[in-house]
């Protein structure tokens, strides 16, 4: 089945120059790059992006603790311990969410195997309470549709495996200046 997965490396990996050496091993997949771009991600983007996250915490966690590491997730991935951006990819290719979740590794990047790009990479932060670890892959097609539709616009990407619709919009916008 052709699958589209919404990859982010996030500002750890950033920071730390592992754009390239990520990329280098999802190129192993041989899936296409169907949409990147680099941004610099709002507290609304981040909230929406973790918004399940949030009520899980919240239910394992309780309230208070829950909403504590939930604010320290947001930060992390607004870059407010790193650099204020990441890089978003869609990827497309036969299982890409099975695959790409596989060498991404476990979420914790000390339960994942060594071999895989969190063992590798990633690290608990327990200062900060949040797991480092260097990138996001949607985790199901239900969620890659969600999340690429969150971060990416229909004319942002090469290929769309989704609905679209044409629709006059008016609204300001940010252009070069001659």
């Amino acid at each position: 089945m052709i699958q589209q997965c919404l990859v982010i490396i996030k500002p750890d990996g950033l920071v730390k120059s592992l754009t390239g050496n990520i990329i280098t091993a999802l190129s192993e997949t041989k899936f296409k790059i169907i949409g990147a771009k680099v941004v610099s991600v709002s507290k609304e983007l981040a909230e929406k992006h973790y918004s399940e996250l949030r009520q899980r915490l919240i239910e394992k966690k309780g309230d208070k603790k829950g909403n504590e590491i939930f604010e320290n997730i947001l930060k992390y991935i607004q870059g407010q311990y790193h650099t204020n951006r990441v890089f978003a990819l869609v990827y497309e290719g036969e299982n890409a969410i099975t695959k790409i979740r596989q060498l991404a590794g476990s979420t914790n990047p000390e339960e994942a195997d060594p071999t895989t790009i969190r063992g590798k990479y990633g690290r608990v932060n327990s200062k900060l309470q949040i797991m480092e670890n260097v990138m996001h892959v949607s985790d199901s097609e239900e969620n890659a549709k969600k999340e690429i539709q969150l971060w990416f616009e229909p004319e942002e990407l090469t290929s769309i495996a989704y609905p679209t619709k044409k629709e006059k919009v008016s609204m300001d916008k940010i252009v070069w200046k001659n």
